[in-house]
């Protein structure tokens, strides 16, 4: 395991402003979302209270007063055969990408799942984002689906790789 000088905490609701934004602000790359135009605080109240502690955390990491990035495990499918399964979603404010934040995030997602009773680890991934691709690979993610050409960005028709890891 990789030491990170890294620490999280639980989102509160005071965050989700700044979750927000980070969101917000990757929306222009057509890498990462396939929302194509900013969300509100409001629109994502439900979201968050979706994202209760003891089963889907809402985690973010806060450096010099301000959230530089968040990390959410979700449900997948929302029935309740699949409640050992959770996608993660890794967001990160501009200036934190490539500083390591995201491979803590996933280091402590790995390690934490079980104590959610979370057994299977997914990730919903752009084909043409790199970056976020090598990460869960080199957390020995692997390619459970690849969806081709399911969403269009500007006209242009996008590929969404799902990637599983057992932790269990």
């Amino acid at each position: 395991m990789t030491k990170f000088q890294f620490s999280h905490r639980l989102a509160t609701l005071d965050d989700l402003p700044a979750i927000v934004s980070i969101y917000n602000s990757t929306i222009a790359s057509r890498k990462v979302t396939a929302d194509t135009e900013p969300v509100s605080v409001e629109s994502r109240l439900s979201w968050f209270y979706d994202h209760a502690p003891e089963k889907r955390p809402l985690w973010v990491v806060e450096e010099q007063g301000e959230i530089s990035g968040w990390l959410s495990f979700s449900n997948f499918y929302g029935r309740p055969a699949y409640s050992g399964t959770a996608e993660l979603s890794v967001y990160l404010h501009e200036k934190a990408r490539g500083k390591g934040l995201g491979r803590y995030f996933l280091q402590e997602a790995i390690l934490f799942a079980p104590q959610v009773s979370v057994h299977t680890l997914l990730g919903f991934i752009f084909g043409h984002n790199t970056p976020s691709l090598n990460l869960f690979a080199s957390f020995d993610f692997e390619i459970w689906a690849n969806m081709p050409r399911v969403a269009t960005l500007d006209g242009i028709e996008r590929d969404l790789i799902i990637f599983g890891k057992r932790v269990n």
